[in-house]
């Protein structure tokens, strides 16, 4: 079971559940990916709450390699969430907000964006990280 206070979120990949945490190993991995010189600045880069798909697939292959799972990205960006597009997000949003507390929520963007409406979030069986945001 994940502890959000040390910074792990559970989600679900490919129907089944998976710990996630954005340990200092997986920070400093995605510095290196992403180019910024510190934590300060991923923190900033994630704060503007708009990331790519590929940036997702980074966060999350980061997330499940600190949670414990050996796998690359590429393995990862070929899973499925629950809720599709929404659910990366989501769990984007839950792992972001674990690691840095109340930073914005992420919008995906790709090739068309997605967004997810007021009554998704209040599907989601998860609080709501970011409240005021909606």
């Amino acid at each position: 079971m994940a502890n959000l206070h040390r910074g792990e979120i559970e989600a679900i990949l490919d129907g089944r559940t998976h710990r996630l945490c954005l340990t200092l190993g997986a920070l400093a991995e995605l510095e290196a990916a992403f180019g910024d010189e510190d934590m300060l600045a991923l923190a900033e880069r994630f704060g503007r709450g708009r990331l790519s798909a590929r940036d997702a697939t980074r966060l999350i292959s980061a997330g499940l390699r600190g949670g414990g799972l050996d796998i690359a990205d590429d393995v990862v960006t070929r899973m499925q969430a629950d809720g599709g597009a929404s659910g990366f997000v989501d769990i984007v949003s839950r792992l972001l907000a674990a690691t840095f507390g109340s930073a914005p929520a992420p919008k995906a963007t790709s090739t068309a964006d997605t967004k997810i409406t007021a009554a998704a979030r209040e599907e989601r069986r998860s609080p709501d990280p970011f409240p005021g945001t909606r």
